[in-house]
């Protein structure tokens, strides 16, 4: 999609078993190290544990564009990120924006009152948009990344709050 293109509307809804491939598809093409495609099949299987997410863009011509997918643990009173992809092509039009607010808001529906996750030290537009939903830095992880041994950034929401994360989700 070129940078400047009219995008349709975005709807969000739950990852299924025929996402796989596109899901897989954008985790490659997202990441050094992606998820295996089993990874996801196991995590859309224990759904009272994770919540798997997916957006689909409709084109001009109707037709709908898996875009983006998410993958929150559900970890007692915290949602752990566990991957955020958008595809390229896709990014830059608050699409990741759209996805994690509005999964965090189930997360939060869960019981989850905090959030958190680890970043690439040199992703700074995922670190840039962790902050703008109020995610802190606290901590590193060194060697995180085994493809290249690079640092994770351990940042943390502490307190989950439906309102703003509505806010975020709207904001388009």
């Amino acid at each position: 999609m070129p940078e400047n293109a009219e995008m349709g509307q975005i709807e969000l809804r739950p990852m299924t078993l025929e996402d796989l491939e596109q899901v897989a598809a954008i985790d490659r093409a997202s990441f050094p190290t992606p998820w295996p495609k089993d990874a996801f099949l196991y995590e859309i299987k224990r759904q009272r544990d994770a919540i798997c997410w997916v957006a689909e863009i409709y084109e001009p011509d109707g037709e709908k564009t898996l875009v983006a997918s998410i993958v929150i643990w559900l970890i007692v009173d915290e949602a752990h990120v566990g991957t955020l992809a958008v595809k390229p092509g896709y990014r830059r039009h608050r699409i990741a924006q759209k996805l994690l607010a509005s999964s965090l808001i189930e997360a939060y529906q869960h019981g989850a009152r905090r959030a958190m996750l680890e970043v690439r030290e040199t992703n700074r537009a995922a670190q840039n948009l962790y902050q703008k939903f109020g995610f802190e830095a606290v901590g590193l992880r060194r060697g995180y990344y085994t493809d290249t041994h690079e640092d994770a950034i351990l940042m943390t929401l502490e307190m989950l709050e439906p309102r703003q994360l509505a806010r975020l989700a709207d904001d388009g």
